[in-house]
């Protein structure tokens, strides 16, 4: 039966082009002598909430359809989403079906703030909705549309249209998609490369990102060299890949003095390993996240580095005639102030009335010439950070914990692999870091009490529940 009626929800986040792709589709019917109705709906923040367009497409006839403002569950015919988890909460919000729907979503992902905040691995299951959309709709194209998008140097629009007009939904040929794209007068050669990709990637059915296989680092400098060449002499060859990405990390975050201290620590652990030398493989991954601890030096060092701006513009698609602002909130405390300083000025500057300068955050355009250079002042204090109380502090905590895996190792190996992972709890700082220190001193403490052939395992629960929230409650009731 000839389809006259044709409704499409388009689920996209800020800066995809949700409403360049929504106009297309209008400008498309238009052209056919359809009627086209568009409205949109933004979400409430970024990645809280994408921006719903929906488009409305009814074939003329003598009396002039009635159109709705937004979609109805069970009752779209097409679904674009821009992400795979706009693929899902496309499905949750019943736009998708399987007795109409043609689903076309991408299978890449942005994380949201909520799974990058999380305790643990707070990341949604990317093979769930995968599977979710093949069962709940009529047909499910997906593919790595960011990747598409990289390939033809375009936008992810183009992309997302291209993969409409390969699915075969709407009853117009592929020369009328692309007439479209040369009237709109965007961009229209980009816009047509990014088409095309779509277009072909769609029809190849439902494919996954590629994994990115990280390579082991390559020296470019002497010392880098030299500190290679230790790696492999005198470490197992199960942890080359970890330890020689630690020592790069360290190299950066401080020093040659740094990374070398970083792999005495590691020969200490790996004189009483044994094969496959798992304990020093993990303790090389641990180790440097632990030893590359953050401060407010670190995040002003990283905040204005020229590669962090350059991956910014890329990822706003900056023009050769366009100027790149970027403004971050940031809210350090008195105390963070304090951890970068030597102990004797840090408990002076408390002694003073100056907190109240420290209570809320602030607003910083990291590329105004003012804040810019206030950051690389705060990051020039590297060369210090070895006698401020923080490093002192972190220096004894790391001390401590390898003093416990040693000990450990030798009657219990799974035990001390697990007091290795302990070190997850580590993380951020401010207020971030001060709830996972207290859960990691939890941890630890239990884990003194722990014996027998279950001790691993149980530690592992324990370590798990840490975890689960930021209040430690889920922790407090598996300690009980």
């Amino acid at each position: 039966m000839e389809r006259n009626r044709i409704c499409i929800a388009i689920l996209a986040l800020g800066g995809q082009g949700g409403g360049v792709l929504a106009d297309w589709i209008q400008s498309l019917a238009r052209s056919q002598n359809w009627l086209a109705q568009g409205t949109s709906v933004p979400g409430v923040a970024q990645r809280t909430g994408s921006t719903v367009y929906y488009v409305e497409l009814a074939a003329r006839s003598e009396a002039p359809p009635i159109m709705a403002q937004m979609p109805v569950p069970g009752d779209v015919d097409i679904v674009i989403a821009s992400e795979l988890m706009e693929t899902g909460r496309a499905m949750l919000r019943g736009f998708a079906t399987p007795e109409r729907t043609t689903l076309i979503g991408s299978t890449h992902r942005i994380y949201s703030i909520a799974e990058k905040s999380a305790m643990g691995d707070g990341r949604g299951d990317s093979s769930a909705v995968i599977e979710a959309a093949r069962q709940g709709a009529q047909r499910f194209i997906g593919f790595d549309m960011e990747a598409a998008t990289e390939r033809s140097g375009s936008v992810i629009s183009s992309v997302m249209f291209g993969a409409l007009a390969a699915s075969g939904a709407l009853p117009f040929p592929r020369t009328s998609f692309e007439d479209a794209i040369r009237a709109s007068g965007i961009a229209v050669e980009g816009n047509l490369r990014g088409f095309d990709e779509g277009f072909r990637a769609a029809l190849l059915g439902v494919s996954l990102p590629e994994e990115q296989r990280p390579e082991l680092p390559e020296p470019t400098t002497d010392l880098g060299r030299r500190l290679q060449a230790r790696v492999i002499e005198r470490l197992p060859e199960a942890a080359y890949f970890n330890a020689l990405h630690g020592v790069r990390r360290l190299m950066d975050y401080q020093d040659l003095t740094y990374a070398e201290l970083y792999l005495t620590r590691l020969e200490n652990l790996a004189a009483f390993d044994r094969a496959p030398f798992e304990l020093t493989a993990e303790a090389a991954r641990y180790l440097a996240l632990w030893m590359s601890y953050e401060d407010v030096i670190r995040v002003a060092d990283l905040k204005t580095r020229a590669s962090r701006l350059e991956r910014v513009g890329a990822e706003v698609k900056l023009g050769k005639a366009q100027l790149l602002g970027v403004t971050e909130f940031m809210h350090p405390r008195l105390q963070e102030i304090r951890d970068i300083l030597p102990p004797g000025l840090g408990n002076l500057l408390a002694r003073l009335p100056i907190g109240r300068f420290f209570q809320e955050g602030r607003h910083v355009e990291t590329t105004s010439l003012r804040w810019f250079l206030v950051l690389r002042a705060l990051a020039g204090l590297r060369r210090f950070r070895p006698k401020s109380a923080r490093f002192a502090a972190e220096q004894a905590r790391i001390e401590s914990w390898l003093t416990a895996v040693a000990a450990c190792a030798p009657g219990n190996y799974h035990l001390a692999l697990e007091l290795l992972h302990c070190q997850r709890l580590v993380k951020g700082y401010g207020d971030t870091f001060e709830r996972g220190w207290r859960n990691f001193e939890r941890v630890m403490s239990a884990a003194k009490t722990l014996s027998g052939g279950d001790a691993a395992t149980r530690l592992r629960h324990l370590r798990d529940a840490a975890l689960a929230d930021d209040q430690g409650l889920a922790l407090s009731k598996a300690l009980s």
